[in-house]
């Protein structure tokens, strides 16, 4: 059971998943889905309009296509609304049904990013908080997830993550 905390564009990272922050329709958009599905390729796009959208703090899973990780996990973290529209649990449903889905699909290693800090704005002190206690209370309770790494793109996120897992 390992957990890293980087600095990184999560299109590189050679993993078993990369987990995607989508909208809810899962047809591209901004920040790391926009990069996402630049990077995968028109193919990562076709199978998502296939895939009918994403509830909030569900997840989903398609191929790579031409990123270095086999599989994208596309889940959609929770608009941020004060706090008080069960914010932090869906949050926290991101994060652990993106694991159980990799569980189920027997994969070792993921990388995550920090779902719903962007364009959502969800406070990034809180969901940094929320990402590490869940992912570590997870990776108690699978079997095969072994490596989480939660790849952030820039220093104040990294800072954030890092005060948490110190």
């Amino acid at each position: 059971m390992q957990i890293k905390i980087e600095i990184g564009d999560i299109t590189t990272y050679e993993v078993d998943a990369i987990v995607n922050a989508a909208n809810r329709t899962l047809l591209g958009g901004g920040g790391v889905d926009g990069a996402i599905h630049r990077a995968a390729g028109p193919e990562l796009l076709k199978e998502c309009k296939a895939l009918n959208g994403c509830d909030t703090g569900e997840a989903k899973i398609t191929q790579g296509y031409r990123l270095p990780s086999p599989y994208v996990i596309h889940t959609v973290g929770p608009i941020w609304k004060g706090g008080y529209q069960s914010e932090a649990v869906l949050l926290a449903n991101c994060y652990r049904n993106s694991i159980l889905l990799a569980e189920q699909k027997e994969l070792r290693s993921m990388a995550f990013p920090a779902i719903s800090t962007g364009a959502f704005q969800f406070p990034l002190d809180k969901a940094a908080g929320i990402a590490i206690d869940t992912v570590s209370e997870m990776l108690k309770q699978v079997k095969k997830v072994e490596k989480i790494i939660f790849v952030c793109f820039d220093d104040k996120t990294y800072q954030a993550y890092h005060q948490i897992n110190a």
